[in-house]
């Protein structure tokens, strides 16, 4: 999605004056878009920045055959730098050292944390993983903290920073530069929208835009003199019975969409757009009704829809661009869409919204089930330019 130098450019400003920078893995460590080979995986990621691998191995169900699981990785791929192993859901001590026994003979880099099984420490999940943090409990807000405690004190950080000081650092950071803002985008953030990039953000203040956050549940209306608008990715559908009672939040985006302000919607900013939302927790019958700029519903289904994404951009907020890539992660689906809509992507990875389109248009509204990276620098350009044409008229 980023390419290499937006991953370098990522990873230098969240890192800026940090003396060790964690970086979190996805999937398996070789996991990416194939099983050609490592791109887009974290092995990719880990050699592009230059970084170091601590394995974290699940040993739930094995004990020396573990030894023979880190021998593999270490062996898989001879430019990766693994230093250490984490070991996981282990049952007990005799579990432990059967473990650390078939290590010492066969493995070539340190054991430096073994954390037991603790059903207490587990977090709860639901359809598309973890639960997000607005929507956190005061209780569940302290089990994580216990949870983080339960593990530190079975990791050797003494360990982890010893070997972390043997490793070349990666190279210049790169400045941070965030403007005064001129103009005005109001971002949706709260329990029902909160998925962003930290990156999309700082890079339309790169271009010199003010961001002002606001709720579609707790909120009456939007931010007043704004040039744009973002709906970010989050779960309109778990709250989606407080959004349709904020009436005046949903006749406040209707307006500004009618006067042409640019409005970008992704995932779950396209669900809130739509007319209704129907299907969570298996109510199918239930309608909640949205703020129907698109002329469409959306529906909750069982089936995951998982994919990078590529797609050419003809018209609407980003206008002509050959390659737009992104990725889709969502259950539901856009159903009783109008003959006449018009979309803003063709696709050719992913699925999109029908039949391979993806980016509905209304107004100057571009709603999309895919979500981009402003690594992409046209894209934040581009949507500035449009929020400055859009205060020109």
């Amino acid at each position: 999605m980023m390419g290499e130098k937006g991953v370098l450019k990522c990873f230098l400003n969240a890192s800026s004056g940090a003396d060790i920078a964690v970086v979190e893995g996805v999937m398996g460590l070789f996991d990416g878009i194939s099983g050609k080979d490592d791109f887009s995986s974290t092995a990719h990621v880990a050699k592009v920045l230059n970084a170091p691998v601590i394995l974290v191995i699940d040993a739930g169900k094995a004990a020396r055959s573990i030894a023979a699981i880190a021998t593999g990785f270490l062996h898989f791929d001879k430019k990766l730098r693994i230093i250490g192993t984490i070991i996981n859901n282990v049952a007990g001590d005799k579990h432990a050292n059967f473990i650390i026994e078939a290590f010492a003979d066969k493995v070539k880099v340190p054991i430096i944390g073994i954390v037991e099984r603790n059903k207490t420490i587990t977090m709860m999940e639901r359809h598309l993983g973890l639960i997000p943090t607005p929507e956190l409990e005061e209780k569940q807000k302290r089990a994580i903290f216990q949870s983080a405690k339960f593990v530190s004190e079975q990791l050797d950080l003494d360990k982890i920073k010893n070997l972390l000081d043997m490793v070349q650092r990666t190279g210049p950071l790169l400045p941070k530069h965030l403007p005064d803002g001129q103009i005005k985008i109001a971002v949706a953030i709260d329990e029902s929208f909160n998925f962003y990039y930290v990156d999309n953000l700082e890079a339309l203040r790169e271009q010199k835009a003010e961001l002002i956050f606001f709720s579609p549940i707790n909120d009456c209306k939007l931010p007043e003199n704004i040039h744009g608008v973002i709906l970010g990715g989050g779960f309109p559908e778990v709250m989606a019975n407080k959004l349709e009672k904020n009436q005046s939040m949903k006749k406040s985006i209707s307006k500004v969409a009618e006067k042409g302000t640019p409005i970008y919607g992704e995932c779950g900013g396209l669900m809130y757009l739509t007319r209704s939302i129907r299907g969570y927790k298996g109510d199918e019958q239930k309608k909640r009704n949205m703020v129907g700029l698109i002329d469409a519903d959306t529906f909750i289904g069982g089936k995951l829809t998982l994919n990078y994404t590529e797609a050419s951009s003809n018209a609407s907020i980003f206008g002509k661009i050959s390659k737009v890539r992104g990725h889709e992660f969502h259950y539901s689906r856009i159903e009783n869409i109008a003959k006449d809509s018009k979309f803003a992507y063709v696709m050719r990875r992913g699925y999109g919204i029908d039949n391979k389109k993806d980016g509905f248009m209304v107004y100057n509204c571009l709603a999309s089930y895919m979500h981009l990276h402003f690594a992409d620098s046209r894209l934040p350009k581009r949507f500035i330019a449009n929020c400055i044409k859009f205060t020109r008229k």
